[in-house]
């Protein structure tokens, strides 16, 4: 998520969505709050405030609950405040991408790159059941559709699709990459992971471009038994990729 600087405006009803970000990234700040506080905090009506947290629930972004009362209870109900959800938070940067980079870096530097590979292997090799599982109970013919559909599970929005052209063979689209800036310093990630689609599949498949790389989608080309894949390195490939994403 991105937010814009506090404002005490309301926004027009273009700007809805970046005075949604400010409520829920004051109470990332705050801590569980009342609409009369955020209200008084970003300079919003309270009916502002409660039109914005109606969608920010309805997206699980964040959740009603009681106000926590320390000593003795008042009478009347307690006041409502909203709360992050889990899902909320992990909307928010928090530093992930830089802490994996770090910790990388230092297993580099204390044990060699070839550490920083072994990771990668390891990291893949910890999902692996769930993957293989899934491509077991797919036909032969439905093995890439149905990686594309785990892997979507794990958050790479990734759909499978015939190859263009001459190719005897599908493509794999992963169009979003969780560990993609991590990857851009550490390529051993995205190594890693085409070993591991190969091994799954059973086959050589050749990785033509990454987001890593600052291509528009990850696309690994999966031949059809008894094709190989065709003769294009992953450089040539990133370019097209990037303009005409799977």
């Amino acid at each position: 998520m991105k937010y814009v600087g506090e404002a005490p405006r309301e926004e027009p009803a273009t700007g809805e969505r970046p005075t949604r970000n400010r409520v829920a990234r004051s109470v990332l700040d705050h801590g569980p709050s009342t609409v009369a506080e955020l209200a008084e905090r970003l300079g919003l009506t309270q009916a502002a405030v409660r039109r914005h947290l109606d969608a920010l629930v309805s997206d699980r972004i964040v959740e009603a609950r009681e106000q926590r009362v320390y000593g003795a209870r008042t009478r009347g109900r307690p006041a409502k405040v909203f709360a992050l959800t889990d899902c909320g938070r992990d909307a928010f940067d928090q530093s992930y991408d830089a802490l994996a980079a770090d910790a990388l870096r230092w297993i580099a530097e204390t044990s060699g790159e070839e550490a920083v590979s072994a990771f990668a292997r390891a990291r893949i090799a910890a999902q692996a059941e769930a993957y293989r599982a899934a491509l077991e109970a797919a036909g032969p013919e439905d093995r890439t559709e149905a990686l594309a559909k785990a892997l979507s599970a794990d958050g790479y929005a990734a759909t499978a699709r015939s190859a263009p052209g001459p190719q005897q063979g599908e493509q794999l689209c992963q169009h979003h990459c969780p560990v993609a800036h991590v990857a851009e310093q550490y390529p051993q990630l995205c190594e890693a992971e085409t070993e591991f689609f190969s091994s799954l599949l059973g086959t050589h498949v050749q990785r033509l471009a990454t987001i890593a790389h600052g291509d528009g989608v990850c696309t690994t080309y999966i031949p059809r038994s008894g094709h190989p894949a065709p003769k294009t390195t992953p450089s040539a490939s990133a370019s097209k990729a990037g303009r005409n994403p799977a």
